[in-house]
């Protein structure tokens, strides 16, 4: 059966219901795949975006805290698929099944989703993780477990072993068969290499016949002491039973290290959106042929403004959105969401300024994430003063300061006469 007709007969459920709880405040009102990133885009729109490049167009994402904000950016954003044809990305929020319960783990996501797949009647199941950056080409690893007659296969990417505890770990003989998976083994186990280096890390992707995932799904259901989940319990005893394979990733930008990025922490985002402004980032935005899918907003062109003695607009190192307005401040490797302003004298450093932020006359912000709408006061400033901003705001260990959502400063001559935006606008 030629690949194209393979593609047809595979669903993709993507698990899109992560609490974020690493994440917050950005996770506040949100969920963790809708988080902006880079500016134009939100998390999820990486895995769309490959989905889409790969022939996928059956897609589900299993939504589940705070999914508004998610499930109004899939509508309007990700709704141009011909249902006519069976082309469709839908969410599926969680059935509760009668008993009430949100999802336990990742295979009992899936669990509760079994009646779709038996709608969908598909020959593979494509499950993935909504909340990771890369760029991945599905219809290699489809390919690859047609040619290994798999019943499930992994894709992994090698990673340092020094992160090895936050992964599951593979082995596999020549062959790519898995012969050993650990859920986040502990340093020294078995499982790792002896000497410094690097492992076979799970991505949380996989690739199942039909068939056989079900079967295993129900089986797992009915085991009181199992978690319900991929890692942990299904896939160890896979191993031992049936074919299980490893697709080894293989970035589509053609890097010697892989792209692949868990952003599941605050410091782990504001440094992969940093990643962007190097002159040769790991992570191409620009390749045509690979183009990252969103919400379009019908904002005007980005533009710097004033070019006066003691007021003059300077830009290094840093991403524009439509509708960014720098009015006489200065910009140095920072990311400005759409619609952001920021205005005379006010200065901006490596910072991520997410959509319609305002700084005032004078502000200065450094190492910081700006969430939606904030409007910082003239002459404020945020980053230079750590034990003052952990009063006020989120402030990591390695000093990222994040204001939440439309922050109230309190009364201030620049934010009095301020209309709140509406509740839709948060998103």
């Amino acid at each position: 059966m030629p690949l194209s007709t393979e593609l047809k007969e595979t669903l993709t459920l993507i698990l899109a219901g992560g609490q974020g709880e690493r994440l917050r405040p950005l996770t506040d009102r949100r969920a963790k795949p809708a988080v902006p990133f880079g500016g134009s885009y939100r998390i999820i729109d990486f895995t769309l975006s490959n989905c889409i490049h790969s022939g996928l167009r059956r897609i589900f994402l299993l939504t589940q805290y705070k999914a508004r904000s998610l499930e109004e950016h899939i509508r309007f954003g990700w709704n141009f698929l011909p249902r006519r044809l069976e082309q469709f990305i839908s969410t599926r929020p969680p059935h509760h099944q009668g008993k009430g319960n949100w999802y336990q783990g990742t295979a009992d996501a899936i669990f509760q989703n079994l009646d779709t797949i038996e709608e969908e009647r598909p020959r593979h199941v494509l499950i993935l993780a909504g909340d990771h950056i890369y760029k991945m080409d599905y219809s290699r690893m489809l390919r690859e477990h047609l040619i290994h007659r798999a019943a499930l296969t992994i894709g992994a990417v090698r990673i340092p072993v020094s992160e090895a505890h936050q992964f599951g770990i593979l082995q596999v003989d020549e062959r790519g068969r898995v012969t050993s998976f650990v859920e986040k083994p502990k340093a020294n186990a078995p499982e790792l290499p002896t000497q410094p280096g690097f492992c076979l890390a799970s991505m949380g992707i996989y690739v199942f016949e039909t068939d056989e995932l079900m079967r295993r799904l129900k089986s797992d259901a009915e085991e009181a002491t199992s978690s319900h989940d991929f890692g942990k319990d299904i896939i160890p005893k896979m191993i031992r039973e049936v074919p299980v394979y490893a697709h080894n990733f293989i970035d589509r930008d053609g890097g010697e290290q892989p792209y692949w990025r868990d952003v599941g922490t605050i410091d782990a985002l504001f440094e992969a959106n940093m990643d962007l402004l190097s002159v040769a980032p790991k992570l191409n935005l620009y390749d045509l042929d690979w183009p990252i899918y969103s919400l379009w907003h019908a904002d005007p062109p980005a533009k710097t403004v004033l070019d006066e003695n003691g007021r003059r607009s300077e830009v290094t190192d840093s991403l524009l959105c439509p509708g960014v307005v720098v009015s006489g401040g200065k910009v140095r490797r920072s990311i400005l969401g759409n619609r952001a302003y920021v205005d005379e004298h006010a200065l901006v450093e490596d910072s991520i300024l997410f959509g319609g932020v305002v700084i005032g006359k004078g502000a200065k912000v450094k190492r910081a994430i700006l969430d939606k709408w904030v409007k910082v006061p003239d002459g404020y400033e945020i980053g230079y003063d750590r034990e003052k901003d952990k009063k006020l705001f989120t402030v990591t260990e390695s000093g990222i300061t994040v204001v939440p959502a439309g922050f109230d400063f309190g009364s201030t001559p620049s934010s009095a006469d301020q209309t709140p935006e509406p509740y839709s606008s948060w998103n």
